[in-house]
């Protein structure tokens, strides 16, 4: 392969964004607005507001200690390493950063206040930090937000390069594609030096080999080089690698060969300048406690409280259309591979199950998890609530029966049951649930790989924090209709 070559390939690729290095100082101004605003906020509401007493007019001691208390709070956030650009676009390290420095500025501010015999209104030290953490925290993530928004866009990435053998650098490049929030821009592989190839399997261009790492990131102007399984014959290779990158501020991220993993399972612990990964049994067993049936109990009564009249006029819709039965139930597989009935408003024509083989042989689908666009068999009534979700509101009944959760993987029928193979069968681990992983991810948008692959996470991974965070979004994916036919 030629140095031309090279060149060409890594030149059809867009230029690196530099605009990342501000990064840091865009979340110091929000910061800073945000602090201002709500010093301003402060000093108002203890003015106007008889939370604390009579009101009181605080202006004339502040002029001083309030500037004051609002750079120390930036400061606390700074020196906790809110603004290194390391914590920004992905995890929650940035905003454990920010929550901590916001409590060690409370903190010093009520101590020093004491030290120094200030007589600082405990009206207006209240109103700042308690309204003041959780907007700080809520700036954080919309300029999160629109980070990732930029990043699917192909906008604000970085350039990067893989290391290692063909297979485990397509293994890193396929997660790299499909995540585009994460702002990596693949722009070519390095494979060992016996390795002849042009491409990878999945097509990315082999642009030198491992040895050259140093000299093709600068060539290609990479941001980043990622090592994946095979890329170096030893550590100490490795180690002059990154002593090379070092000099040009390239960096250097180790990608070992696990993926699918959840940050909680995960451990780095060094040994003897070893760092060794220990990773934590998966936590389906625990999906299974009663801290998530008492959930799944009480959720579920509180929404057939909320929905009952939302339930009762979608039943009276699809009875007045064509007097046919209100419920469908089907039996489904659950839990251990239980069957149960699950309970859905019908949606379909009354003989549309006698219909399907027809429409999987027009379609060419297989009968695993099986969707079509414009299914011929919903009926009007059924079409604005499978856009809604409204159809399985009666499956609330299912989770107080026991047959199945709030969140989980979706319960399938037999013969889809019968296509598992065995990483598939790790589904039947936990009860089936009434929204999951894969619905709040792009719900049939998906394909059958994909949500696959969501509802084995979920199961390695449960956590109750997730289960929380993954009903909070399928309220915006039901309201959105995304991916919903």
């Amino acid at each position: 392969m030629t140095i031309l070559s090279d060149n060409r390939r890594l030149s059809s690729v867009s230029a690196p964004s530099r605009m990342l290095r501000y990064l840091p100082t865009s979340a110091l101004i929000i910061d800073a607005t945000i602090i201002v605003l709500i010093g301003a906020l402060a000093v108002t509401g203890r003015r106007e507001l008889p939370l604390f007493g009579e009101p009181a007019s605080v202006e004339m001691s502040l002029v001083i200690a309030g500037p004051l208390i609002l750079f120390g709070w930036l400061l606390a956030v700074a020196l906790n390493g809110g603004y290194r650009k390391d914590v920004f676009g992905a995890g929650l390290d940035e905003f454990k950063r920010v929550l901590n420095g916001s409590l060690i500025a409370a903190g010093l501010t009520g101590v020093v206040s004491y030290l120094a015999k200030f007589d600082l209104s405990r009206g207006f030290f209240v109103l700042a930090f308690a309204l003041g953490v959780p907007l700080l925290l809520m700036g954080r993530w919309s300029l999160r937000r629109a980070l990732h928004a930029a990043r699917v866009r192909g906008a604000l990435r970085q350039r990067v390069l893989l290391v290692g053998t063909r297979a485990h650098v397509d293994e890193t490049f396929s997660v790299l594609r499909r995540e585009k929030w994460l702002g990596y821009q693949v722009v070519g592989a390095l494979t060992p030096e016996w390795d002849l190839s042009e491409e990878t399997p999945m097509g990315l261009p082999i642009v030198g080999n491992a040895n050259e790492a140093a000299a093709m990131a600068m060539d290609a102007q990479a941001d980043a080089l990622f090592f994946a399984g095979g890329s170096v014959g030893s550590s100490s290779q490795l180690r002059r690698t990154v002593w090379e990158l070092e000099k040009h501020h390239i960096d250097v991220v180790v990608a070992p060969s696990v993926s699918d993993i959840s940050n909680e399972r995960v451990r780095i612990r060094p040994v003897g300048g070893l760092p060794l990964m220990h990773i934590d049994p998966p936590t389906w067993s625990d999906a299974s406690r009663w801290g998530k049936r008492t959930f799944d109990i009480v959720g579920s009564a509180a929404l057939i409280l909320a929905f009952l009249p939302l339930i009762a006029f979608a039943s009276l819709q699809i009875w007045l259309f064509d007097r046919g039965p209100v419920l469908f139930r089907q039996t489904r597989i659950g839990k251990d591979g239980e069957e149960f009935k699950c309970f859905k408003f019908r949606t379909m024509v009354v003989n549309a199950e006698a219909l399907v083989a027809d429409l999987q042989k027009q379609m060419g689908q297989s009968a695993l998890l099986f969707k079509m666009k414009d299914d011929p068999r919903i009926t009007k009534p059924g079409s604005w609530m499978r856009r809604f979700s409204v159809d399985e509101l009666p499956q609330l009944f299912n989770v107080i029966l026991g047959d199945m959760s709030l969140v989980g993987p979706r319960p399938q029928v037999r013969k889809e049951v019968d296509l598992y193979d065995s990483a598939m069968s790790r589904r039947l681990h936990v009860r089936p649930g009434m929204t999951g992983l894969w619905q709040v991810s792009g719900r049939n948008d998906l394909t059958a790989e994909e949500a696959m692959r969501l509802d084995l996470y979920y199961v390695d991974n449960w956590s109750m924090i997730q289960d929380i965070a993954i009903l909070c979004r399928t309220l915006g994916a039901v309201l959105a209709s995304r991916g919903a036919y």
